[in-house]
């Protein structure tokens, strides 16, 4: 079994790294080289034709991609500690906050990073204004999550989840290029510091 993996800033193999230190799993790392483009080579397209990382490869061969996906994987393997919920009503609500930190919070930081970010220049062509209309949407979107966090240590009430893992990667990955958190959002700051704390988020 190999992970195939991009170091920080990348958010998503990120995702899988972190969930991986709080299980204690160790799987064996293959980096990839995203600048160098490595990524997008034939022979890595040939295990992942989107190109894209994490990707994890099993002893037989059988590819899984998408964070989220080869994180449900080890779950299954590996329930405890859960980190997609304890019960039905948690899952339910884990799975809906995962969707937020993917819509309502990745969605503008992305949208920033490919239309306005000098890095993605060379790789698309870029729409300037509508990638710096994210920089307010982004802030929006962190300010909601400010009171839906009023209260609460976690994403979800008092307990660590997949989506506090989550959230923590797409935010890193806004301050990385440039989007950080609003002063008034003082409890999405206090909530940063618990989660960054935490020895698994330096993986």
């Amino acid at each position: 079994m190999k992970l195939y993996n991009e170091n920080m800033p990348a958010p998503n193999p990120r995702r899988v790294r972190i969930y991986l230190a709080e299980k204690g799993i160790d799987v064996p790392l293959v980096h990839i080289d995203m600048m160098k483009r490595e990524h997008k080579s034939e022979e890595f397209m040939a295990k992942n034709s989107l190109g894209q990382v994490p990707t994890l490869e099993l002893d037989d061969g059988t590819i899984i991609t998408e964070s989220i996906s080869i994180c449900r994987y080890f779950e299954a393997l590996h329930p405890e500690p859960p980190l997609f919920g304890r019960n039905a009503v948690e899952i339910a609500q884990v799975d809906m906050w995962l969707r937020r930190v993917e819509f309502v919070v990745m969605g503008p930081i992305s949208n920033f990073w490919r239309h306005a970010h000098p890095r993605t220049a060379k790789l698309l062509k870029q729409f300037n204004d509508f990638g710096e209309s994210n920089r307010e949407a982004a802030a929006r979107a962190l300010n909601w999550l400010d009171k839906e966090l009023s209260g609460h240590d976690y994403v979800y009430r008092d307990y660590f989840s997949m989506a506090d893992i989550s959230m923590l990667c797409m935010i890193d990955f806004g301050i990385f290029i440039g989007l950080d958190i609003p002063d008034d959002c003082a409890n999405v700051k206090a909530w940063h510091a618990r989660i960054s704390a935490r020895p698994s988020a330096k993986a």
